[in-house]
C-alpha cells in the first residue's frame, strides 16, 4: 500500500532543502504519494514565484497563504489551517525541514494528532535562547520521530538531549543535494555581466553581503555600523548587496539609504562599468545568486545556509553573528565568526583579500550530493 507522506515548506531557505527530496521521491511513485504544502510564511510572491522556477519546483498542492504576523499569529495560522489538511489527506508522515515558524507549527499539528514527523536537518544548535529559530529547532526535534542530521555535531546535541539514538539518522544536508545539482546546470545567468563583473571571461574580485537577522537590521547603531564595515571593503572591491525586503525596509525606515546605494530598478536598467563601491539590489533568483557566489572573492552573511553553501564551493564566509548553529562550517568549513563589530569585520575582511586568510577546509562528511537518497532508504524501510 502507498504511503501519503506531506512535505510542508513556507520560506525560501525551505525551498531549497526540499526540492531534493521532491526529485529523489518522484522515482518512488510505486511507494509514495508526495503532498507539497506551502504555508506561505514566506509571502513575497515574486521571490517566491522566481524560486519555484529556478528550483524547478512545481506549483504547491496547497497552499495555506498564512502571509505575516507575529511569531505567535504566524505560528497560531499556521497550525489552524494545517490542521484541516490533516483531517483531510490522513497523511502517513509530516516531512519538516529547517527552523522556521511553519517546521514547529506543522511539526507540532502532526504531533497532537499521532502522525509521525520527520525533520530534515535536525539537531543544529546555536545556544543562543534568544534566537527564536533555535526554540523552533529544539521544540520540532523533540516532537519529531526520525531526526535527520546534516553532521556528527548535530547527532551528539541529540543524543545530550535525551533523545533515543533510534531516531536519529546521519544523512548529510539536501541543501548540498540542490546546491550540486544546480551548479552541474548550465543556468545562462547573466548576472555578472549586468553587475560589470564579468568581461572576456574574466571575472573581477568582490564581496556579496546577506543580511536578514533582527539582531543586526532591527537595531540602527548596530546596522549603521556594519553598512559602514561594507562602506570600508567596499574601498577594497565591489561589494553586491541582495536585500531581504525586511531588510530594504529597516534600511528606508533608519534613513540608511545614502549608505547603501539602492538600486531599486536594478532589473529594468542596465548596469555597466560599475565602480568599486557598494551597490543594494533587490533580491535576487536562486540561479542568480548561486552564480554570484560561486564566483565571489569573500561572502558577508547572517544567513545559516549561506554558511553551509559557502563551505561547499570553498568560498571565504564571515558569519555577522556572534554564534552559529553550523559549527562544522567553522571547524571544518571555510567559514569565520565575526559578530557585527565594525574593526572585526573590516580586519577580517582585509586579511582574506590580502592573503593573510587562507583557511584549510575540506567538505564535511555526506556533504555528497545523495543525502536525500539516503533519507528515503531509511523512509522505505520503516514505512513500506
Amino acid at each position: 500500500m502507498k504511503r501519503k507522506i506531506i512535505i510542508v515548506a513556507g520560506a525560501r531557505p525551505n525551498f531549497m532543502k526540499i526540492v531534493s527530496l521532491m526529485w529523489e521521491f518522484k522515482k518512488y511513485k510505486s511507494y509514495f504519494n508526495v503532498l507539497f504544502v506551502h504555508t506561505g510564511q514566506h509571502y513575497d510572491e515574486e521571490m517566491s514565484k522566481s524560486f519555484f522556477n529556478d528550483l524547478g519546483l512545481t506549483e504547491a498542492d496547497v497552499y495555506l497563504g498564512v502571509g505575516s504576523g507575529t511569531h505567535a499569529e504566524q505560528t497560531g495560522k499556521i497550525m489552524i489551517k494545517f490542521e484541516k489538511v490533516c483531517f483531510k489527506e490522513k497523511p502517513d508522515l509530516i516531512i519538516v525541514v529547517g527552523d522556521v515558524n511553519s517546521t514547529i507549527a506543522c511539526a507540532l499539528v502532526a504531533a497532537k494528532l499521532c502522525i509521525p514527523v520527520a525533520h530534515v536537518e535536525a539537531g543544529l544548535r546555536s545556544f543562543d535562547r534568544t534566537m527564536p529559530e533555535e526554540i523552533n529547532r529544539l521544540l520540532t526535534d523533540h516532537i519529531s520521530d526520525y531526526l535527520f542530521t546534516t553532521c556528527e555535531d548535530a547527532n551528539q546535541n541529540l543524543i545530550k538531549e535525551g533523545i533515543s539514538e533510534n531516531k536519529i539518522f546521519f544523512v548529510g544536508n539536501t541543501m548540498i543535494d540542490t546546491l550540486l545539482n544546480h551548479m552541474k546546470i548550465d543556468t545562462n545567468s547573466i548576472i555578472l555581466e549586468k553587475l560589470g563583473l564579468r568581461k572576456n571571461n574574466n571575472i573581477k574580485k568582490y564581496a556579496i553581503v546577506t543580511l536578514h537577522r533582527p539582531s543586526n537590521v532591527d537595531y540602527p547603531k548596530i546596522f549603521k555600523a556594519i553598512l559602514n564595515a561594507l562602506n570600508e571593503l567596499a574601498k577594497e572591491i565591489p561589494v553586491i548587496f541582495p536585500t531581504h525586503p525586511r531588510t530594504i525596509k529597516q534600511i528606508k525606515k533608519f534613513k540608511l539609504v545614502e549608505m547603501v546605494n539602492y538600486e531599486e530598478n536594478f532589473f529594468s536598467n542596465e548596469i555597466n562599468n560599475m565602480n568599486p563601491n557598494m551597490l543594494t539590489i533587490p533580491p535576487l533568483g536562486y540561479l542568480d545568486f548561486l552564480c554570484l557566489m560561486s564566483n565571489a572573492t569573500i561572502v558577508l552573511t547572517d544567513s545559516g545556509g549561506i554558511q553551509e553553501e559557502t563551505t561547499a564551493l570553498g568560498i571565504p564566509c564571515l558569519t555577522l553573528r556572534n554564534n552559529t548553529e553550523r559549527p562544522i562550517t567553522v571547524k571544518e568549513g571555510t567559514n569565520i565568526i565575526v559578530g557585527n563589530c565594525r574593526d572585526k569585520i573590516i580586519s577580517e575582511s582585509l586579511k582574506i583579500l590580502k592573503g593573510k586568510n587562507k583557511k584549510q577546509y575540506k567538505i564535511p562528511k555526506l556533504w555528497d550530493g545523495n543525502t536525500s537518497e539516503r533519507i528515503i532508504g531509511v523512509l522505505i524501510q520503516s514505512l513500506i
